[in-house]
């Protein structure tokens, strides 16, 4: 019976340690509204879900500065309840050193992405149709990929991203490279990306994408650049300007876009603008209103939902009000 309660407590203590060592958290973001939305052809009034997701993070003490992590990451409509099925979002696993800094695999947004355009979204955090990136040229989620992330040195750090595409039809080869720097009230990022799509003769699209953010006491500023070139359309550029101002609960925004025709379609230029209210009522929980306009050229279908669309030389605008609670 000694032997027995012995060996009891000595599993025990390694769970209790293990335990104290491990965490699974869940999270998510509901983020809904209500808005009135018009293409110059169609206007309507519609609920609107603005990428509500939710997911599970993990990650376990190794030891010596040394961590495992995961994270699984699912999308769906909160204004239907309807889901995605799987972890659309992001299902990755990777370990982290303190000196090393950390590696990942799976499927994710790269690094290039959070360190330039989506850094200046400030006011709906480039969700809905106010995103920031509705005019942004490269890839978001890359499948198949492995990337690493350096420690941070003296404000700087680098990461590199590949993703290999399996020789699937319609699968892609991705690389990117990315640097960005904070020091105070500064930020910036720059970096460079390549994709290669495979069932479509080898064709690929590349460009470059650089931000820069500074906060001024109440003010928040961010001005974002990108350079996508296709083989087939040719290159364009597409600059983002944003603006906040933050007193107490409250937040005031602004934000304008504007993006060149490619070389090889005229007239598919864009320019879009929102001027947004926050009222933050916790840290989790806040009440929003915008107004959003996005101008298309002739041969631009740019910006707003697929359900609408905006194609041909019109103006797609939206006012709406709505709430986000991240839990």
């Amino acid at each position: 019976m000694k032997r027995i309660a012995l060996a009891a407590a000595l599993v025990a203590a390694y769970a209790g340690s293990a335990m104290a060592q491990s965490s699974v958290t869940l999270y998510g973001r509901i983020n809904t509204s209500i808005e009135q939305q018009d293409n110059d052809v169609i206007d309507k009034t519609v609920m609107q879900n603005n990428a509500s997701r939710w997911g599970l993070r993990g990650n376990e003490d190794l030891g010596g500065g040394l961590n495992a992590f995961f994270q699984l990451e699912s999308g769906f409509g909160s204004d239907t309840g309807s889901g995605t099925g799987g972890f659309n979002r992001d299902a990755y696993v990777g370990l982290k050193s303190n000196t090393l800094g950390s590696i990942q695999m799976g499927r994710f947004i790269g690094e290039l992405y959070y360190g330039t355009i989506d850094w200046i979204g400030m006011f709906n955090h480039n969700t809905g149709v106010t995103s920031e990136d509705n005019m942004y040229g490269l890839d978001f989620n890359v499948n198949n990929a492995v990337q690493y992330i350096s420690p941070t040195f003296s404000g700087f750090k680098f990461s590199a991203l590949a993703a290999a595409g399996e020789g699937t039809p319609g699968g892609t080869k991705s690389y990117e490279g990315a640097v960005q720097w904070d020091s105070g009230p500064w930020h910036a990022g720059f970096g460079y990306q390549e994709t290669e799509f495979n069932g479509t003769g080898g064709l690929k699209r590349s460009g470059f994408s650089a931000a820069g953010a500074y906060t001024w006491g109440n003010f928040t500023f961010g001005l974002a650049w990108n350079q996508p070139d296709d083989d087939v359309l040719g290159s364009r550029d597409h600059i983002q300007a944003t603006a906040m101002y933050a007193l107490r609960a409250h937040e005031f925004h602004f934000s304008f876009g504007d993006t060149s025709s490619y070389d090889n379609v005229s007239d598919s230029g864009a320019t879009q603008f929102t001027l947004g209210y926050n009222y933050n009522l916790s840290k989790r929980t806040k009440l929003y209103a915008f107004y959003f306009a996005i101008d298309n050229d002739a041969n631009a279908g740019y910006g707003g939902s697929s359900a609408v669309g905006a194609l041909g030389d019109k103006t797609w605008s939206s006012f709406g009000v709505g709430v986000r609670h991240n839990f």
